[in-house]
């Protein structure tokens, strides 16, 4: 048994608590080394005749990456207090592994051996919206979703779609645009709406800020986004904003006043400056977002900053009902804000999503006292790679694994899984117009737990290169959009919605197969097996189950009574 590898962390995303009742425990071994794992378990004030009283609870092997496999149970202790401890057998030995190391046997004679979770207290059990968990998100890049009302146009606007996009031109997407296109997304199958900045700012894109608390004007006022809100909630639709509060934009007027008045102005200290002399060129002299001058990073450890923005935090939930924030570069901010900005709009809509961009593992943010989830880029990473073709089945199933055990299960329910969005190529792009290796990633996307979102005008075969390339205008000819990929995707959503173990409801589990990618989602009532063939050749599959019914197919598979035919390409999903 390699002792090296084992390891576990409570507190942490290998022991938590998953709700007021239940403490999940992972714990993590070599690949293959370790045939059994049992949980040593039980209240540390329980005693009889100077021994420790404890129970036994077999651990399933939860998954595997290329390194580890990985243990899991659920616990439900009586006194809401945890000590354990992990015994673990392998063909030729037998161990038991606690805080302070191995030993032949279980410890009794003192608790302190044993790893603890103190108590299990109510207040600290990470709680993110449950809504978040039936949430099908679509991500709008205002500027370039739709023109609705032609009098907002900004100077020098082009007409609509016939330029390809570049970081300083406007087509005048609006607000109105946006409830014009509404019954689109409905009929997509989509409950969430992720808007990109729509605050007065210089640039199209709007990360740029010059007034946190006023609409920009070429997308309209505040009566019409209040009107955008309202007519989105008749629909069952949700609402998250884009904050960024890591920077603003170089005309954010505090910002000019620093420009003009160097150390006399009363904001100098709302800014990270480096020198009395306040310089742009050829390099900024103060801290900015990559090195950018026109975005100079907030000093938001100041607490007039600090108050400003948690006052525009809960104006825009207070004033427009907003139902989450996207909180851009999420990790240059200190924690101490996010923990303060968590507390401020919680007290205002304890149902708010507070969703971080962080493109790494992202623990440290997940632990209940800051975000709700993350936007989660190793999923993206891994599922563009194995479905273009530029990583084998076996390395995409041992990275989907290692996402899975990042973090714990109640973020993974509400994390942020998107294929593309405005920093990054657009999938069919991605995938040199491999209309059929998309369709593959929508339907892996979309019956993977979490909160999955599409970028606009994917679902209707739209390309784009990277920033700007995937700022196109949104094309709504009919006759140029891809009527059959929006079919499917509508498909998967509302399979997603029906079927009870498409979505959150069902745990995922891969099967080995050399050749095709073989899951299965379980959840108290149905089981569902995806096959799914990425080869360019038609693929056999043999079932040693009996078919319930065929959920969804492409139309070149075949589903016979105890024989699959799945197309090179293609995909059967079946409930067993």
């Amino acid at each position: 048994m390699i002792k090296e590898a084992i390891y576990h962390r409570p507190k942490h995303n290998f022991a938590y608590a998953y709700d007021k009742e239940t403490i999940h425990i992972r714990l993590r071994t070599k690949r293959h080394d370790v045939e059994e794992v049992t949980l040593i378990h039980g209240d540390p004030y329980v005693w009889k005749e100077d021994a420790w009283q404890y129970d036994r609870a077999p651990m399933t092997k939860s998954g595997s990456d290329d390194l580890f496999d990985y243990w899991f149970v659920a616990i439900k202790p009586p006194y809401r207090r945890l000590r354990y401890s992990f015994l673990l057998t392998d063909n030729q030995e037998q161990t038991v592994y606690t805080e302070k190391g191995f030993y032949d046997h279980v410890p009794a004679d003192d608790t302190a051996y044993h790893f603890c979770f103190p108590f299990l207290n109510e207040v600290d059990v990470f709680t993110p919206p449950q809504w978040v968990k039936e949430t099908v998100w679509y991500q709008i890049f205002p500027e370039r979703f739709a023109n609705g009302d032609p009098s907002l146009n900004p100077e020098g606007i082009l007409p609509w779609g016939s330029a390809e996009p570049q970081p300083d031109n406007f087509f005048g997407g609006d607000f109105q645009g946006v409830i014009d296109h509404l019954d689109h997304l409905t009929s997509l199958g989509i409950n969430g709406l992720y808007f990109t900045p729509i605050f007065k700012a210089y640039s199209n894109h709007k990360y740029d800020t010059i007034d946190y608390m006023e609409i920009d004007p070429q997308f309209g006022d505040k009566e019409t986004f209040k009107k955008l809100v309202q007519e989105c909630h008749k629909r069952g639709i949700k609402v998250m904003l884009d904050a960024v509060f890591n920077h603003s934009g170089y005309y954010f007027e505090p910002f000019q006043d620093v420009l003009e008045k160097g150390t006399d102005s009363k904001y100098f200290s709302w800014f990270h400056m480096w020198d009395q002399e306040v310089k742009t060129t050829p390099q900024p002299n103060y801290d900015t977002f990559a090195f950018v001058p026109e975005m100079p990073k907030l000093n938001t450890e100041h607490p007039e900053v600090k108050q400003y923005l948690l006052d525009v935090a809960k104006y825009w939930i207070e004033e427009f009902d907003i139902d989450g924030w996207r909180l851009d570069v999420a990790n240059e901010v200190d924690h101490a804000f996010w923990r303060d900005f968590r507390r401020t709009v919680k007290s205002v809509k304890p149902e708010v999503y507070i969703l971080g961009e962080i493109w790494h593992d992202s623990m440290p943010w997940l632990q209940g006292d800051q975000f709700d989830a993350v936007m989660n880029y190793p999923f993206t990473n891994a599922v563009l790679k194995f479905f273009n073709g530029e990583i084998p089945l076996e390395a995409f199933r041992n990275e989907i694994m290692h996402v899975e055990h990042m973090y714990p299960e109640n973020v993974n329910e509400v994390s942020f899984n998107l294929l593309d969005s405005h920093d990054t190529k657009r999938i069919l792009t991605y995938t040199e117009e491999n209309k059929e290796a998309v369709k593959l990633m929508y339907l892996f996307q979309l019956s993977y737990g979490g909160s999955p979102c599409i970028y606009y005008g994917d679902e209707i075969g739209m390309t784009g290169g990277d920033d700007p390339g995937c700022r196109k205008c949104m094309v709504w000819e009919e006759d140029e959009q891809d009527h059959d990929l929006f079919s499917f995707v509508q498909g998967l959503i509302e399979r997603r919605k029906t079927e009870p173990a498409f979505d959150n409801g069902g745990r995922m589990t891969f099967l080995d197969d050399d050749d095709l990618l073989i899951y299965e989602k379980k959840s108290d009532n149905q089981t569902l097996r995806f096959v799914v063939n990425t080869t360019d050749c038609d693929h056999s599959v043999r079932l040693n189950d009996k078919i319930e019914r065929v959920v969804y197919q492409d139309q070149k598979s075949n589903v016979g009574d105890q024989e699959l035919q799945v197309a090179a390409e293609g995909f059967v999903i079946i409930e067993i």
